[in-house]
C-alpha cells in the first residue's frame, strides 16, 4: 500500500489536521503543513513512471513526547494506510514550544 502513496494524497490534507495512530493506541493530531517534492532523491535509473521522492512536514497540535515510529492515518483516495514512519524534526528556525515532525517517501 505504501507504493500507491505520492505527494497529491498529502496535499489534498495541508492545512488540515489529522489523526495518527501509534501502533502503542495513542493517538495524535497532526496538521499537514507541507509537501515537498525531493526531485534531487530520484535514483538516476528510476523509472519515469516511478513516484516522485517527497516529505510532508507536520506540526503537532497539542504537545506530546512522540519522538518516532510507525503509525496508520487515513488518505483521500486510499483509506488507512499503516506502517507509515513519522519522525520528529528540530525546531530548527521555528517556533520551539511547537513539536515537528516529518513524513519521508523515496
Amino acid at each position: 500500500m505504501l507504493n500507491l502513496i505520492n505527494a497529491d494524497h498529502f496535499r489534498q490534507l495541508q492545512g488540515q489536521v489529522c489523526e495518527f495512530a501509534m501502533d502503542t493506541g495513542e493517538k495524535l493530531l497532526l496538521r499537514v503543513d507541507s509537501v515537498n517534492l525531493k526531485p534531487s532523491a530520484r535514483m538516476p535509473s528510476a523509472a519515469a513512471q516511478m513516484r516522485m521522492p517527497f516529505s510532508v512536514g507536520l506540526t503537532a497540535v497539542q504537545p506530546t513526547g512522540f519522538m518516532d515510529g510507525s503509525c496508520t492515518v487515513e488518505l483521500p483516495q486510499l483509506g488507512q494506510v499503516s506502517h507509515l514512519m513519522v519522525l520528529r524534526e528540530a525546531a530548527l528556525d521555528r517556533d520551539p514550544k511547537q513539536h515537528y515532525f516529518q513524513i519521508l517517501f523515496n
